[in-house]
């Protein structure tokens, strides 16, 4: 299950073929001069938006910040996860809530050309 998914290419942690839910993580870096501004974004998230995610079958997603660094969490419990994440893209909230987030990110120096949220690779899970 290492496929591109995503307009942010994250690939599922998991890799049990029993389990419905696949875990997704991903690591950007936030502009010093946007955290402000990207802070107060999340802290009032569009309905429209969080709406879009739980019909797309994303929950328990969550972003922690670090020393300039968001990392992202989610859990998908679809079964297509590249038809759920088009549909995300092609909501016109979800693109205009883009529009303002996006520019507070900056991809890491090892992230694919083009992307902007890099995959992290689990190296520990616990049950």
């Amino acid at each position: 299950m290492k496929q591109i998914l995503d307009r942010y290419t994250l690939r599922p942690l998991t890799s049990d073929l029993w389990s419905k839910m696949q875990r997704f993580a991903a690591v950007v870096r936030l502009r010093p001069e946007k955290e402000s501004e990207y802070r107060a974004l999340h802290a009032a998230a569009w309905p429209g938006v969080l709406a879009t995610l739980k019909r797309a079958n994303i929950g328990n997603y969550s972003i922690f910040v670090r020393d300039g660094l968001l990392f992202s969490y989610l859990e998908y419990t679809g079964t297509d996860y590249a038809a759920d994440t088009a549909q995300i893209a092609a909501d016109p909230v979800t693109r205009e809530w883009w529009t303002l987030t996006d520019p507070c990110q900056q991809p890491l120096d090892s992230a694919d050309e083009g992307q902007l949220w890099a995959p992290a690779e689990e190296v520990f899970h616990l049950d």
